[in-house]
């Protein structure tokens, strides 16, 4: 049976890097794209591929997922990380910068989503994880276009995910608090009942089980990994 396929979008550093190499050493084949380089870097030294582009770009995710078409001829996961839009205060945000916040928390999924759907549902199946926030449900001033896109990406998810069950085909996002491969603030530790920030794998893992089939059963769903971060039930 040949290896499954996971692509990790925005995998360059941070929660998407470390997710590539569990995957890897869950035994995917993998592809990386991000938009500094680092990402076609780590593609090729995890035995995988490797895509430098823009999320943000139709034609590079195009020219990603044809790369890994060509070369696996199969696309099992999709895992999509962002980087850090626009921020600032809620009232003092411009519409430009509202725009832009939409194209990097909530539009960098709809594209993906749109290119990898025929091939899932060629096969039957797919599983496609997104990196969310822990202030979907309780949004946080520090991150005011990540709350309100991300909400709204929640919405999509959920349409998404109902449309597509019965072919197998699912989707989950994934809302951390504040990882280790960021400063630590001492007033951010101090909100945590963990009393840290999370260490990367353990995003990690968490991505890996809802790329699995582990998680044939679960769609739709916000699944906080937040150390308790957030008060709400």
């Amino acid at each position: 049976m040949a290896k499954q396929v996971a692509l990790v979008v925005g995998g360059g550093s941070g929660i998407g890097a470390d997710a590539a190499k569990t995957l890897t050493a869950d035994g995917y084949d993998v592809g990386v794209m991000s938009l500094s380089g680092k990402g076609e870097a780590l593609g090729k030294e995890l035995g995988g591929i490797g895509f430098t582009g823009s999320n943000l770009v139709v034609a590079d995710l195009e020219k990603f997922v044809n790369l890994a078409m060509d070369t696996y001829g199969r696309i099992d996961a999709v895992v999509n990380c962002a980087g850090h839009g626009p921020k600032g205060e809620v009232d003092e945000i411009s519409d430009e910068d509202w725009h832009l916040g939409m194209d990097y928390y909530m539009l960098n999924v709809v594209r993906m989503t749109r290119l990898v759907l025929p091939i899932m549902q060629k096969q039957q199946t797919g599983s496609i994880v997104n990196i969310s926030t822990f202030a979907v449900f309780e949004p946080d001033p520090d991150f005011p276009t990540s709350a309100v896109f991300r909400a709204a990406l929640a919405g999509y998810t959920k349409l998404f995910s109902t449309k597509y069950a019965a072919q197998g085909i699912r989707m989950n996002n994934i809302l951390p608090g504040f990882i280790d491969t960021l400063p630590e603030k001492e007033d951010r530790v101090e909100r945590i009942p963990a009393g840290r920030y999370a260490r990367v794998q353990e995003l990690s893992k968490v991505i890996a089980f809802y790329v699995s089939d582990d998680s044939s059963y679960v769609t739709g769903q916000n699944i906080r990994v937040d150390g308790g971060l957030t008060a709400s039930v």
